[in-house]
């Protein structure tokens, strides 16, 4: 595509951004109330493209608009957590298994590779941010290589929850080592063909990952606010 192509972002596109970027960052955080009008002072925009953001991240479940009021940050639930995390558990692993029966080349598997070495490389670094980030990609690659768009139209909706959850407790849960041990057994089993064991290997990852964040999310109650 061309640059003169793109088309640059609307002023809802990028209120959209941004308050999801204030939302994960923990500058809007749970449980917090805001006007409309304060939102769009702090973003250099009109009310209405806040209000459109608004809706667009309401229905993705991070805020709940309350009339006259503006708008509340939503907690992260436990029991949201066990049923987002049990809808990823299978599409994942679905993903993992379409994606070892297409036999991917090297080339196709190569951003997943980076990912894996971008994990590797954060926790020497002790940078549980990268880490994360890198985390995301190597989740995100492996649904595209399941060649399912409709799984990643799935995935993609459910994910905003997930990361912002993990985010919260990322400097509770013990060091992701396994994390990482569990995502290079998915790539070898997909890179061999073996769909069997690529399904179940992340199905037992993923729902590790989901026993882990209801675990911390319940222990330290971060959804009461």
């Amino acid at each position: 595509m061309k640059q003169a192509d793109i088309k640059p972002q609307s002023n809802t596109q990028r209120a959209i951004q941004a308050l999801r970027d204030m939302i994960f960052a923990g500058d809007l955080p749970a449980g917090s109330d805001h006007l409309e009008s304060e939102l769009a002072v702090q973003l250099g925009m009109s009310r209405t493209p806040i209000r459109e953001a608004a809706l667009t991240l309401e229905g993705q479940g991070l805020l709940e608009m309350r009339p006259r009021k503006g708008v509340r940050i939503l907690p992260v639930s436990p029991s949201d957590m066990r049923e987002i995390y049990d809808v990823l558990t299978e599409l994942e692993s679905l993903a993992a298994r379409q994606a070892a029966q297409r036999h991917p080349s090297a080339t196709d598997m190569a951003a997943l590779a980076q990912a894996m070495t971008d994990m590797d490389t954060a926790l020497a670094a002790n940078n549980l941010e990268d880490w994360a980030e890198a985390d995301d990609r190597f989740h995100k690659e492996l649904v595209g290589l399941g060649g399912n768009g409709r799984v990643r139209m799935v995935v993609n909706m459910l994910s905003d929850q997930v990361r912002r959850a993990r985010m919260i407790t990322l400097h509770m849960r013990p060091v992701p080592l396994q994390s990482n041990e569990d995502h290079r057994a998915v790539f070898d089993a997909i890179k061999s063909g073996d769909a069997d064991k690529a399904h179940a290997i992340h199905r037992a990852h993923r729902q590790a990952a989901k026993d882990l964040i209801v675990a911390l999310l319940e222990k330290h109650k971060l959804n009461r606010v």
